[in-house]
């Protein structure tokens, strides 16, 4: 069964409820004052059902909209997800300030179906209807709803002349609308939150993308709050689910109507990331009383949502300037009737997703002046803005959008849940629309993050560069260390093991414990500098357990105290010096000696306390503390009291 959304929109007055009722049977003033006075206030709703010509029922939910200019901010919360329209004029007044308003509107965001109803017809004669026919073609030529495209259909509620009519036209127009994907990411916008006695807290919007289903667990955006779906209704009816293009009623379970309001969005959980920042392609009506310069503020519109923003340009000066690949914030304007980009700041986090349509209305006095299409929630701090990248999130191509996400993070790679959240798109379209990438190798995939190849060649060329800088500058040390290495190319761990991995199957680094070095690397000694290395080793050597102070050895040398702390920082690495404590080096052979000195007093006594230490050893005090507790460490003696007993 297929299910689409009709919205009406027109001016005050003009009959939009009354011709709602005479399709539907269902009068969508459901408000105490709207009855009293005889307008529409607030959005309402109804729906039918028709049979299409292969047989099929066709069900329409319909989004009745407010026409007075006090409340297009209602109108706005109903018109966002709506398929098809019936632009509403009266035969008796033709087109009206609301009417236009509400069809610029309706172009900004994007509309492509629709039907124009006259209405009223029986309010005026033959002659004079003809005449509003032809106004009307000739307000609606060039647009979505031009004659030659869109029926104009002549109706009157009171008499129901028109009226079957018009649900054959509203039969042929739905054929054409495109199906919502059932199987995109859930999203139901709110519009409206009550309380039912029996059911509690339920809220209803129009479904936009997905499937929701009863004892399911959504997230509510924008305070992430977690709740699930007790009951699920479509079109008045319980269902064990809704989908994409229906109106949808859900019962809550894990909130109240205090944590709710019209403008939040129900969502697949722990799936979408809020933003207050987002670059847009804006259009700006020719009507539009004024350009708008930098962070002017706005009124904000995007399905049931409303709140300020701010807008800057993301183009050159003037009302023809051209878009250009070195754009910069900040700089004025936007002219009447002139499409650009822009970036819009919001003043709290808000769940939005590219492809999302807004209108902007002026902040005072409060008119509607302009909107577009969200392109990119998601700007990345310190990459280049670049018109060529919201010129691709515009153009619609999927696997470019991809490319272009992927190469804007550079080295630091991009996560496919990321690009979920940052798309919202499924995961099986993410993978599909990178598969022609991978194949060209174009694009990495490392588990789950994706990286622009190029950038890894050039991660590639920095590690190998930084690690022959660091062989260049310190040739007294084997190699760098491995996180010294990583934050000084700047690449995540899980990058730079990747990359570290590759380099070493192509033989262009090798590893040696935490060190990193260039293949067959060692260290490079100058004359004095290995004299010097001698030196320090003998001094130790021939010292045995009386070991001297290394500050003194170090002063003998004819190198300087830098580069003889390398050597002995060598030496240390290679164990062939032990450092026991902060003040005693030990030559290895010495302390070999010690262990089997150890091994055969173990053959006379078990035991062994300082003084016989000292005795065995020939060391003073100074060496034997420190010595006996390394021969702790190392498990060779145990502490037991003021003795130690010889493991």
């Amino acid at each position: 069964m297929k299910s689409i959304i009709v919205g009406t929109a027109g001016h005050i007055d003009h009959g939009k409820t009354a011709l709602v009722k005479a399709l539907t049977g269902i009068d969508a003033d459901r408000l105490e004052e709207e009855k009293r006075r005889g307008i529409t206030i607030d959005l309402g709703f109804a729906h039918m059902e028709l049979t299409r010509a292969n047989g099929d029922t066709l069900r329409l939910g319909f989004v009745d909209v407010p026409g007075h200019e006090r409340f297009v901010r209602n109108m706005l919360a109903g018109v966002g997800g709506i398929d098809l329209v019936l632009l509403v004029i009266a035969a008796d007044e033709s087109i009206k300030p609301q009417t236009r308003e509400h069809f610029d509107i309706l172009q900004l965001l994007g509309v492509k179906r629709g039907i124009t109803v006259l209405t009223k017809s029986d309010a005026v004669d033959p002659e004079m209807l003809d005449v509003v026919r032809l106004e009307v073609e000739e307000f609606l030529r060039g647009t979505f709803l031009e004659s030659s495209n869109s029926p104009i259909v002549a109706t009157s509620s009171l008499t129901e002349a028109g009226i079957e009519e018009l649900k054959h036209a509203l039969v042929v127009a739905a054929e054409s609308v495109e199906a919502r994907d059932s199987h995109a990411i859930a999203r139901l916008p709110i519009d409206r939150v009550f309380t039912m006695k029996g059911f509690g807290t339920v809220v209803t919007g129009t479904l936009v993308a997905g499937t929701l289903r009863r004892e399911e667990e959504l997230e509510l955006f924008p305070t992430r709050r977690r709740v699930r779906v007790r009951g699920v209704q479509v079109h008045g009816h319980p269902a064990d689910f809704a989908v994409a293009g229906q109106r949808t009623a859900l019962n809550l379970a894990g909130t109240s109507m205090e944590d709710l309001s019209r403008g939040m969005t129900l969502t697949t959980p722990a799936t979408f990331e809020t933003s207050q920042r987002m670059d847009v392609q804006l259009r700006l009506l020719p009507s539009a009383p004024r350009a708008l310069k930098e962070r002017t503020r706005v009124h904000f519109h995007s399905y049931t949502m409303e709140t300020v923003a701010e807008i800057a340009s993301l183009e050159g000066e003037g009302p023809h300037s051209a878009f250009n690949g070195n754009a910069k914030i900040g700089r004025p304007g936007i002219y009447p009737g002139q499409e650009a980009y822009a970036r819009i700041k919001l003043p709290n986090a808000a769940l939005l997703l590219p492809g999302d349509r807004f209108i902007i209305r002026q902040f005072s006095p409060v008119v509607t002046i302009g909107g577009g299409i969200v392109l990119d929630t998601a700007p990345v701090p310190r990459a280049p803005m670049s018109i060529d990248f919201l010129r691709t999130m515009a153009s619609g191509d999927a696997e470019a959008t991809l490319r272009m996400r992927i190469a804007r993070r550079q080295g630091e790679g991009i996560s496919i849940s990321r690009m979920i959240a940052e798309t919202g798109w499924t995961k099986s379209v993410v993978e599909g629309g990178l598969k022609r990438a991978l194949a060209q190798k174009d694009v990495v995939r490392l588990a789950d993050l994706f990286l622009h190849a190029p950038a890894v060649e050039a991660l590639k060329l920095r590690t190998v560069h930084a690690i022959g800088e660091f062989h260049r500058t310190s040739p007294l040390v084997a190699g760098i260390n491995k996180e010294e290495l990583r934050a000084h190319v700047g690449a995540s761990g899980e990058v730079f093991e990747a990359v570290a991995a590759m380099l070493v199957t192509d033989k262009k680094i090798e590893f040696s414990g935490d060190l990193v070095r260039l293949p067959g690397h060692g260290v490079v000694m100058k004359d004095e500098e290995a004299e010097s290395k001698k030196k320090i080793e003998e001094a130790f050597s021939t010292a045995g357990l009386r070991a001297p102070a290394l500050h003194e050895v170090i002063a003998g040398l004819k190198v300087d105290k830098t580069r003889a702390q390398k050597i002995v920082t060598l030496l240390l690495r290679d164990k062939v010096l032990v450092k026991i404590s902060d003040e005693l080096v030990f030559h290895r052979t010495a302390l070999d000696h010690l262990r089997r000195q150890m091994a055969e007093y173990k053959t006379k006594t078990s035991k062994i306390d300082v003084g016989k230490f000292k005795e065995l050893t020939g060391v003073s005090r100074k060496y034997a503390i420190p010595l006996l507790e390394y021969l702790d460490r190392e498990r060779v003696t145990k502490r037991v009291g003021d003795a130690r007993e010889i493991l």
